[in-house]
């Protein structure tokens, strides 16, 4: 059976599933839609993997938007189309490399991606041993490539590249390891990727399923992008039944409203049929494209200022200056991404970490070691991350993060002075950003304030045997340098276990999501 026959059978099947009595618990409104809740799993998981692998990963240069600047001569930017008046280096790069885009275009980098070294089972391996509790592929591009077996389009992994299901085989190992498995699409700013001219492969007939009908830059996507943008999303929701669908910010534009709610319902109905529950991601760009709860809010590459009731996520990168893998990768240290991940836990929200393959499918060793790195401080400290809520407050110290997308790059580096709160149970977690030399006083802690519902009974520092010595005063908690030297530069975990209330008093709230 060839793979349109075989979409056409699962599409038909799932109909027919649903009108045995599957009953509809979401509609297309925001009303409806507003049932939902986002899973305990997610809300306790707080450490995911995010995967930028595709062709892009060939030419191995300047980022994933390879495929954006390759054509355009001149920097130009990515919301209005506009021109600059400075030249580009990645059309540079090209001409230099691979010829003028005319001679090589985008499709001819498919080939070169082999993804020959690529082993499911050893990335999951690796992302296990970090400490990750899921996985998220991007699923397709921008570029529109589909990194899993596609009955819409010929461009995908299997027929072409590596020739495997990049997605099934990573979802096949993830699930072995009781890890959840999500993918992202970006497509729906495929639209606005390609550029037309005169001697391109952008404008030829034979590439149309690639580069889309030649149009003007502020043309806004054709109803049928829209449709296929949609069934390619809904394709790999129900091939995969995945835990977790994530946008780009293509997505929260106004002219895809009414796409979002139909594929929330449908999404959202499929979870109950799987009796599992699942979680879509966001980006708030402009305006508020879906109701605060109806999805989980995604900041990319930035964070909140401030304790969320709501669960949230920062994706970000191991590269400081790319998603996917490049030869100038810049590799962030794992003792600042262990910083930002207390420091979004302490505040309710979950960390998405990229990494970047090379184009052979394998990942580069400053990137592997800094997976482990992050995993063997979890091993030590992974009880005040996992499972945990926020306190009252996030933290306390002279460091605090800007809001919004894109601040990453405006934070001040935090330090033994800055300290971060979560929540478990009786216990309360504090850590100290740096390695503490001196007194470490936490503030909100003072008899002053009453802001511990219980009175502390013991204080230890995770990953030691040494009895830590403390006293609560007017001034604050005061607890005493550590003996002990851990890792260099990374978070101190103390544990603060507060007098046992009577039953119930710490029982996790009944949220009626499902597990």
């Amino acid at each position: 059976m060839d793979k349109i026959k075989k979409g056409l059978f699962f599409s038909i099947l799932c109909f027919l599933l649903c009108q045995e009595g599957f009953s509809q618990k979401y509609e297309p409104n925001w009303e409806s839609l507003a049932q939902y809740q986002t899973p305990e799993w997610f809300a306790d998981a707080k450490f995911g993997i995010f995967i930028h692998w595709g062709p892009y990963a060939v030419p191995a240069f300047g980022s994933e938007w390879y495929g954006f600047h390759m054509y355009r001569s001149t920097l130009t930017s990515h919301v209005t189309g506009i021109p600059s008046d400075k030249p580009n280096p990645t059309y540079e790069y090209h001409k230099e490399h691979y010829g003028k885009p005319g001679k090589f275009g985008y499709k001819d980098f498919i080939p070169l991606f082999k993804g020959e070294k690529f082993d499911a089972a050893e990335w999951i391996e690796l992302f296990y041993k970090a400490g990750a509790k899921y996985v998220v592929p991007v699923g397709e591009h921008c570029d529109g490539f589909a990194m899993y077996e596609s009955s819409h389009t010929r461009w995908n992994a299997v027929d072409m590249g590596p020739k495997r299901d990049i997605l099934g085989e990573l979802a096949k190992e993830a699930r072995a390891r009781n890890m959840k498995i999500g993918s992202s699409s970006h497509l729906a700013f495929g639209w606005y990727w390609w550029h037309y001219a005169k001697g391109y492969d952008t404008v030829d007939p034979d590439y149309r399923d690639l580069y889309n009908e030649p149009h003007a830059y502020n043309e806004k996507p054709t109803k049928a992008f829209k449709d296929l943008w949609y069934k390619r999303a809904i394709e790999m929701i129900d091939k995969y039944q995945l835990d977790l669908m994530w946008f780009d910010f293509g997505f929260c534009t106004p002219e895809y409203e009414e796409y979002r709610k139909e594929l929330l319902a449908h999404y959202y109905n499929r979870a109950e049929e799987w009796n599992k529950g699942v979680v879509l991601n966001y980006k708030r760009i402009q305006y508020d494209p879906i109701p605060d709860g109806v999805a989980v809010l995604d900041l990319e590459r930035g964070k909140l200022d401030r304790v969320r009731d709501l669960p949230w996520q920062t994706d970000t990168s191991i590269g400081r200056n790319s998603w996917s893998y490049v030869e100038d990768w810049e590799n962030k240290p794992a003792s600042e991404l262990v910083d930002e991940l207390v420091d979004i836990v302490s505040k309710n929200g979950n960390l998405l970490l990229n990494i970047g393959p090379k184009a052979d499918g394998s990942i580069p060793e400053d990137q592997q070691q800094t997976l482990l790195d992050i995993g063997a401080w979890l091993k030590v400290n992974g009880e005040g991350i996992y499972g945990t809520r926020p306190w009252h407050y996030y933290g306390e110290g002279p460091s605090r993060s800007k809001l919004g997308d894109h601040t990453e790059y405006n934070q001040s580096e935090m330090s033994e002075k800055d300290i971060r709160f979560t929540t478990k149970e009786n216990f309360i977690y504090a850590f100290v950003m740096d390695v503490p030399k001196e007194e470490i006083l936490i503030r909100s802690m003072s008899t002053a304030i009453a802001s511990l519902p219980d009175k502390i009974v013991n204080i230890s520092l995770m990953g030691t045997e040494e009895k830590v010595d403390w006293e609560q005063t007017h001034e604050g908690l005061s607890i005493a340098p550590p003996k002990s030297v851990l890792d260099k530069d990374y978070a101190y975990g103390y544990k603060i276990e507060l007098e046992k209330a009577p039953d119930g008093i710490y029982r996790a709230e009944e949220k009626g999501a499902n597990q």
